[in-house]
């Protein structure tokens, strides 16, 4: 889910920039310091969105620097549990899949990419046994976040399941919806 996350901090701007307009160097610095941040309760930052307030400027001894104390709006990405995602499978291995989210990949392991017998061919495909199904790098997906870890805040990882009603690959969907029609139609001849 994206979020608009207001935040409060001490923002340093070096002297070099004291040329620039001080709202256009504050919100560089930010970007410098925010850029790539990753934190349990803000999830991922992905930019600036605006400054709200800008305090007075200090100059502290032994630095020639100016520090605001600002307010402003950050984007964030926070993937929240059982939440429905869209997003493009990036990669297919023996062990899963890797689907791109937003701004991070979301692993499926291949237990949870379908409600079949999985195999991992040669070409990079996993295909359901008696479906047929196939899943591919740059297949576009549905799935659902089982787990969300912040443990290594270098590398969080997401976890996805496709195995429940609803969620796959466009087309599972598609045949998932027709079939209930197909049995209708049996039982009334």
């Amino acid at each position: 889910m994206y979020y608009k996350t207001k935040v409060q901090d001490f923002i340093r701007v070096p002297p070099s920039s004291f040329e620039e307009d001080t709202e256009q160097a504050i919100t560089q610095e930010i970007k410098k310091k925010y850029n790539g941040y990753i934190h349990p309760e803000m999830g991922f930052v992905i930019d600036v969105s605006e400054i709200n307030n800008i305090g007075e400027g200090i100059i502290l001894p032994g630095d020639g620097s100016a520090h605001y104390k600002v307010e402003f709006t950050l984007l964030t990405f926070k993937p929240e549990m059982q939440e429905i995602v869209i997003g493009k499978i990036t990669n297919v291995a023996d062990f899963g899949a890797f689907m791109n989210i937003g701004p991070v990949e979301g692993m499926i392991h291949i237990s949870q990419t379908m409600n079949d017998f999985v195999s991992f061919s040669k070409d990079g495909v996993l295909l359901g046994k008696n479906t047929k199904h196939t899943l591919k790098s740059g297949d576009i997906c549905k799935a659902r976040i089982i787990a969300v870890s912040y443990k290594d805040l270098q590398n969080p990882k997401i976890g996805l399941t496709m195995r429940q009603p609803g969620l796959g690959k466009e087309e599972w969907i598609l045949e998932e919806t027709k079939s209930p029609e197909k049995e209708d139609k049996k039982g009334s001849t």
